[in-house]
């Protein structure tokens, strides 16, 4: 094999790099007052990364096709770049007084390798290995709070729910070989799909499928891990991992089993009445702020089915747009509730009370991002979910549309909720506190994100555009 081919995957190559330099600094920097530099210069190296990410590339293949790439793909990894950018930026207050900070995100960046080679998977056994080091290691740092006994439930709960789907996956890509006699993703869609085993066969993948990104109702692991595990790692499965798992999904969906379209639609519309419904129900009554986060993003992925129920490049393009504005808008309001938990401990809805006063910036990005989430005019928030609903309006099912404006009306209730608390009198609010500059740094580039992704026309046109020429 040449340079050449292994040039095509420098996304990977750029990670592994940086994963390489971060063991030989664990092995030569031992000292405690050294952990800011360390961290800073991780963050640098995560810049860089990004920008390398857009350097261009050509679509090509290796491996016998278990390995591609090309320009959605490329897309696809630089949004989860930049997303993991933000976080290691937001994580700076709770890292910098951490005795494992190089491990940190070693094992961060390890999953974020995973998630590269699941996207770009060609082939179901490359996809379930990318997948299982994307999801393996994110047990270890949902329990990474050591001294904490809800980050070592949240580790337990992670581990043994991603072992349970993973299984449940492997039966059904292991009953397609059966089927099929091939596992790679274009012989599959040439293969003719409609047997009862190859039907049985999806069924298990979907559930799967549906365990990473908490469709109901397999759902029930995400608010007690999301509160467990610390608020970093909370915003990455929220974000990071959810939108790797959609980005391939959606592939799978349209590019292998879109001869199957007619059964996985109408399962798609059971799973997203079920779970918009849920998800709604559920934040309703949280007290806790992740808690809230974390059916408020159950609630979300409901929303994006419905995008991807176009099944068109229209339902891809809305689907891949939504995502992109969901990791500025969902990491927003994580980065508010990170650095207010940094500097004093608080989680609650409740004490977000009297913010306003004492910390009014800190305020407007957190209902900056709330807005965003509902999908309130003019934020990016309502362009994401206005051409979700034009997606699987173009499909003509307009009573999907209904139910979901009218959920969106609903969903007003306890995001406003949170706007309401933050402008409430307390007699004990939140103190005045200054966060690090890379937090704030970090929380800048999600409202810039926020306010201007959906007025920049350019942005949905070209992930349209890619998405056009990705499904004929």
């Amino acid at each position: 094999m040449s340079l050449s081919d292994f040039l095509i995957m420098r996304q990977e190559l750029y990670l592994l790099g940086i994963m390489i330099l971060l063991i030989v600094i664990k092995l030569l920097v031992t000292e405690k007052e050294n952990n800011r530099n360390i961290i800073t210069l991780i963050n640098i190296l995560l810049l860089i990364n990004v920008l390398a990410g857009f350097i261009p590339g050509v679509a090509s293949s290796i491996f016998g096709g278990m390995y591609h790439t090309d320009p959605t793909l490329v897309m696809e990894k630089n949004i989860l770049n930049i997303g993991t950018f933000i976080i290691g930026l937001q994580a700076y207050d709770w890292m910098k007084n951490q005795k494992n900070a190089i491990e940190f995100y070693l094992i961060l960046i390890s999953t974020l390798l995973g998630m590269f080679f699941m996207i770009s998977s060609g082939h179901l056994l490359m996809f379930y290995i990318g997948l299982e080091l994307a999801s393996l290691p994110l047990a270890a740092l949902a329990s990474f709070n050591k001294t904490e006994k809800r980050s070592a439930e949240a580790g337990l709960k992670m581990i043994l729910m991603s072992g349970f789907s993973s299984c449940i996956m492997l039966f059904g890509i292991s009953m397609f070989y059966g089927a099929s006699g091939t596992l790679l993703f274009n012989q599959l869609a040439q293969h003719g799909m409609g047997s009862n085993l190859e039907m049985l066969a999806f069924i298990f993948l979907f559930g799967g499928f549906a365990f990473k990104i908490s469709l109901v109702p397999f759902h029930f692991w995400t608010a007690d891990v999301y509160e467990g595990a610390p608020i970093s790692i909370t915003a990455y499965l929220s974000v990071i991992s959810k939108a790797s798992v959609l980005f391939v999904f959606i592939t799978v969906l349209y590019k292998v089993f879109n001869q199957m379209s007619d059964m996985w639609v109408n399962i798609l519309i059971i799973s997203s009445v079920l779970t918009i419904s849920i998800g709604n129900l559920f934040a309703l009554r949280q007290q806790n702020m992740k808690r809230f986060l974390a059916f408020s993003s159950i609630a979300q992925v409901g929303y994006i089915i419905l995008g991807i129920m176009g099944s068109s490049a229209m339902g891809m393009a809305s689907v891949v747009y939504f995502l992109f504005i969901y990791i500025f808008s969902n990491l927003a309001a994580f980065g508010v509730i990170s650095s207010i938990s940094a500097a004093t401990g608080k989680e609650n809805i409740i004490d977000l009370k009297g913010l306003y006063k004492t910390n009014p910036k800190l305020s407007l990005m957190l209902i900056l991002a709330i807005l965003s989430l509902a999908g309130v005019p003019p934020t990016a928030g309502f362009f994401g979910k206005f051409f979700l609903l034009s997606a699987v309006a173009s499909k003509g099912l307009y009573y999907m549309v209904g139910f979901a404006a009218l959920n969106m009306i609903i969903s007003l209730y306890y995001y406003l909720r949170i706007v309401k608390t933050v402008f409430t009198s307390s007699e004990t609010p939140v103190p005045l506190f200054q966060s690090s500059m890379a937090s704030r740094i970090g929380l800048i580039i999600c409202a810039i994100g926020i306010i201007t992704i959906g007025f920049v026309g350019d942005i949905f046109n070209y992930i349209n555009h890619l998405s056009f020429g990705l499904i004929k």
